[in-house]
């Protein structure tokens, strides 16, 4: 098993920790992982993504031009990134902010409304987990418990009372992802 996938947005949306968090859950599992985050100068709100593999076999090259999921959670990322998604991939994306949604027919399409979800749970820093666990729920390609390891390895010791609210938007993510065009 294999899945090539890349996460993109703004910078400050957690695009790039969320991709730490699903690497070091691979590497929980034993699996072979790849990282690599691209970001502007900017700190906040200039564009971000990391490409992330997790694989079974031994990952030949970090570079992908394709890839089998996209995250999308801005429109400057959804321009950039939905032509990428292999045919019968997944593009998973949050709809806040985004004005042309996904029209490709010969990809499965879902929509998580993150940004309401975080700010429903009163914890707009938990937007990339609600984000996450949509994905898990498509994908579990990483177990739950090993997500959570991640999660704290990822996660300075000073903010490890946050896990809890992470786990709670990491279900809320599960429940609210909804298929908008399936194959």
């Amino acid at each position: 098993m294999t899945e090539e996938l890349i996460i993109a947005g703004f910078g400050g949306q957690g695009v790039l920790s969320m991709g730490k968090i699903l690497a070091y859950s691979g590497i929980m599992q034993d699996q072979e992982v790849s990282w690599m985050p691209s970001y502007g100068p900017e700190m906040r709100g200039g564009t971000a993504n990391v490409t992330v593999i997790l694989s079974d076999d031994r990952i030949n090259s970090p570079v992908l031009n394709q890839f089998d999921t996209a995250i999308i959670l801005n429109q400057q990322s959804m321009d950039k990134f939905e032509s990428t998604v292999k045919p019968g991939g997944i593009l998973l994306y949050d709809p806040n902010g985004i004005i042309h949604p996904p029209t490709r027919k010969d990809i499965n399409i879902y929509q998580v409304e993150a940004a309401a979800e975080a700010a429903r749970l009163k914890s707009g820093k938990s937007f990339n987990m609600v984000v996450l666990g949509a994905y898990l729920k498509l994908k579990p390609i990483v177990a739950y418990e090993n997500v959570i390891k991640g999660l704290k390895k990822s996660l300075p010791e000073r903010y490890h009372n946050t896990i809890p609210m992470n786990e709670t938007a990491i279900k809320s993510g599960e429940a609210i992802v909804k298929p908008e065009h399936l194959l």
